[in-house]
């Protein structure tokens, strides 16, 4: 089979051990960036199998309807970033590992990463040392401090006992099932969403962003949070209110932000309102990309296509394909 790889911007994938279960198919990586459309279609012309990495690029109807030779879209996780209807007219079968109950340990120890990082203002000390300065802020420790969790469910949950471990009083807030759940782990939800954000030392967001999430956070709730708080954001840029971070980071509060996820991505511009502020620590969308995430990620697509091309295709997303006989 003639199958692409798209956007591995560290060309890591053929260095997996899991490569190897494509062997004797004809695979083509790319390793930058591109939604254009014509160049996409250029790209794929020949693509048999097109293997995504999660959402980091668009396939929508335009470009699905020039990609006679596509027969099957193989990734992991939740598909935002596909037209499934129209993969579906057009008899292309689209398979996706959901891993339900398994939640991205790599997002989460990311997520503790960027809150130790902010909190104790390293990447600010790193750069103040090469440039021959010692010590020159001071930070804020965890112990004592609250740490809030907005959105309890799988990468939610295991952030709360790492704020638990570290000898924080962890604050849970979300929707009913989920303080329900929170409370039944023993960890406390407060009163209204103000509280929530006024008495968090650290607010981090766990949730998927859909209609009823976009904007969830507002600039009103950050404006209630403490001049010395951190908000974190390694879900989707879009739960913020578009540019009520970058405001209320200038205003104080908070006063400050660690922020792996954008509302366009990749960022490649240096002036990016984010990267300009001394406040903010910033990732590019480092949460799931780990080695051994990588492993199960890839293998778990590798062995979608070698279930399609064994005539089973496994994890299939839209089943009326195969029921129509057009796979």
């Amino acid at each position: 089979m003639n199958i692409t790889i798209l956007d591995d911007f560290q060309d890591a994938i053929r260095h997996l051990a899991c490569f190897s279960k494509l062997d004797g198919h004809n695979v083509r990586i790319w390793n930058d960036h591109t939604q254009d459309e014509d160049a996409l279609a250029e790209r794929l012309k020949d693509t048999e199998a097109l293997v995504l990495i999660r959402e980091r690029t668009q396939i929508r109807a335009p470009l699905i309807a020039r990609l006679g030779k596509l027969k099957l879209i193989s990734q992991r996780g939740v598909h935002p970033h596909l037209d499934v209807d129209a993969c579906t007219r057009h008899g292309i079968i689209v398979s996706s590992d959901m891993h339900p109950g398994v939640p991205s340990y790599a997002t989460a120890e990311l997520t503790w990463g960027l809150i130790i990082a902010a909190m104790r203002r390293i990447p600010q000390e790193m750069e103040s040392l090469k440039k021959g300065a010692w010590q020159s802020t001071i930070g804020y420790g965890l112990r004592g401090r609250t740490l809030g969790i907005y959105g309890y469910g799988r990468i939610g949950s295991t952030v709360a006992g790492y704020g638990r471990a570290f000898g924080m009083k962890v604050l849970v807030w979300g929707r009913d099932t989920t303080l329900t759940k929170a409370r039944a782990d023993g960890y406390s939800s407060p009163a209204s969403k103000q509280d929530f954000f006024e008495q968090c030392d650290v607010v981090s967001l766990h949730m998927r962003l859909v209609d009823g999430t976009r904007g969830i956070v507002n600039a009103t709730d950050l404006a209630r949070m403490k001049p010395t708080a951190l908000m974190v954001n390694t879900s989707r840029a879009g739960l913020i209110e578009a540019g009520a971070l970058e405001n209320a980071l200038r205003a104080g509060r908070p006063g400050m932000a660690a922020v792996d996820v954008y509302d366009r991505e990749p960022v490649v511009s240096p002036q990016h309102p984010l990267l300009v502020m001394n406040n903010v620590v910033c990732t590019p969308h480092l949460g799931y990309v780990e080695h051994d995430a990588f492993e199960t990620q890839f293998g778990g697509s590798f062995e979608q296509i070698l279930a399609y091309h064994g005539g089973a295709p496994i994890n299939v997303v839209n089943p009326e394909v195969l029921s129509g006989g057009k796979a």
